[in-house]
């Protein structure tokens, strides 16, 4: 009861400081009437436009003061095609924005974005479907505007500040590739399931694995389900990793066990130095690219990575990528070791297995360093490894494996050169701080102490 309490008190608090001031609605309103306006005025060129409509958080009344975007969607034709629709919107963005230096982004399609007064402004085609007859991920964008500002209450808006405040202060939240993590959409997803900020955080506390928030007669393998609730064959939490699902399940547990304003404001990891010889890094510079394209390529790089070392016999306990997405990438790897036993070995058949076991008895009898027959029936070798050194191991790899360690766009990048070296080495502070990440307890868990 007394935990409720301070719970309500909390978030009444918080609610206060959410809502922007008129001074701050003023001026969003006078950009996004502005960009409206322009964009407005191009569409006209062509017949391949129905109309247009603002989008995202701005139209929804969802957004916080300090970075809200405004998303302004181009509807086309159904029968346009694919190509056209993404040569027209960039004409269209770019010659309405042109005072703003407006350059590409991607997400299923390209979409132009500017700055005004430090304000994101997203030109973003879409198609004039009817609901369910989707043509592209951003058909649907629309129909959640639509939908939104029909199910919010302006309570329920205030609401959906709070949890995004909450979500920003513990580092879980934006869906951008970079940080696979709670998106504005599904932060009002579940404002609108749960009612409130308190009901949600009871809720998730007591969360199961595969539990479903929404209707679907459909199942999904992830940790958690959440449900568009204008598309029920969509689970909107396959985009956020288990890692954020992770941390917001324990966090909100944390505060209705303990609930402080200490909940909302960003906690410092705690970096455990000792490490710092345990991490192989791996740094390369790359041609400027859409931040989208960069950080898929760099995070399938990490994982494919990831796995070569652990066929090289090392240990990777946890990784990450980092880009300043200008011209720098690191991708990082925490090792139990760095350097490994110079031996290891290798099981084989069972010996029940006649020709197997004959096979691998012949082939590895002069090779290997010993072979026996194990108490677990297998036929077992010691091998001896070429690398005991991680930074070896890795800088050979690159060297004669480019293809296999790395997904082809960046072959180009890291035939221009890259670095491999251990620890914090040539690491700007700010560089510094990413990799330190990779050694640190989580801040989120410090709620638990």
């Amino acid at each position: 009861m007394i935990s409720s309490k301070i719970m309500k008190q909390i978030i009444s608090k918080i609610a206060k400081t959410t809502i922007p001031s008129n001074v701050i609605q003023k001026s969003k309103k006078e950009i996004a009437d502005k960009v409206y306006k322009l964009v407005e005025k191009e569409i006209q060129k062509y017949s391949e436009v129905v109309e247009l409509e603002f989008g995202g958080s701005y139209a929804k009344d969802t957004w916080l003061s300090k970075n809200a975007d405004i998303d302004i969607f181009i509807k086309f034709k159904k029968n346009v095609s694919e190509e056209k629709l993404e040569n027209i919107s960039k004409e269209i963005g770019f010659e309405s924005l042109k005072k703003y230096s407006p350059y590409v982004r991607y997400s299923q399609h390209p979409y132009v974005e500017a700055k005004i007064k430090d304000t994101k402004i997203n030109i973003v085609p879409c198609y004039d479907v009817k609901i369910g007859e989707w043509k592209s991920a951003a058909d649907r964008s629309p129909f959640h505007t639509k939908f939104m500002k029909k199910s919010l209450t302006l309570k329920m808006k205030n609401e959906v500040r709070i949890l995004k405040t909450f979500l920003k202060s513990n580092k879980i939240y934006g869906a951008e590739i970079a940080k696979q993590g709670f998106s504005g959409y599904i932060s009002e997803v579940l404002i609108f399931e749960f009612g409130n900020f308190e009901n949600l955080i009871k809720s998730i506390s007591n969360i199961k694995e595969n539990q479903i928030v929404g209707t679907t007669s459909k199942s999904f393998d992830t940790a958690i389900v959440v449900i568009d609730p204008i598309d029920s064959n969509r689970n909107l939490a396959a985009a956020i990793s288990n890692e954020n699902i992770g941390k917001f399940i324990l966090i909100c547990r944390s505060l209705k066990e303990k609930p402080s304003l200490e909940f909302f404001k960003i906690k410092k990891s705690k970096i455990s130095k000792k490490f710092w010889n345990n991490l192989l890094i791996i740094k390369f510079e790359f041609k400027t690219r859409s931040s989208d394209i960069i950080w898929g390529q760099i995070k399938r790089a990490t994982s494919s990575l990831s796995t070569q070392l652990e066929l090289g016999g090392f240990t990777v306990l946890r990784s990450k990528s980092h880009t300043d997405e200008q011209k720098e990438a690191y991708l990082i790897f925490f090792l139990e070791s760095t350097k490994i036993s110079e031996i290891y070995q290798k099981n084989g058949p069972e010996f029940f297995r006649e020709n197997s076991a004959h096979s691998f008895i012949s082939k590895n009898l002069n090779n290997a360093e010993l072979v026996w027959v194990g108490n677990n029936r297998k036929i077992i070798s010691l091998e001896k490894r070429k690398h005991t050194n991680a930074e070896s191991f890795m800088k050979e790899f690159l060297k004669k494996n480019l293809q296999i360690g790395i997904p082809k766009g960046l072959e180009k990048d890291f035939k221009c050169g890259f670095k491999v070296f251990l620890g914090d080495k040539t690491l700007s502070k700010s560089i510094k701080e990413e990799v330190a990440e990779l050694i640190s307890v989580d801040g989120t868990l410090l709620h638990f102490n």
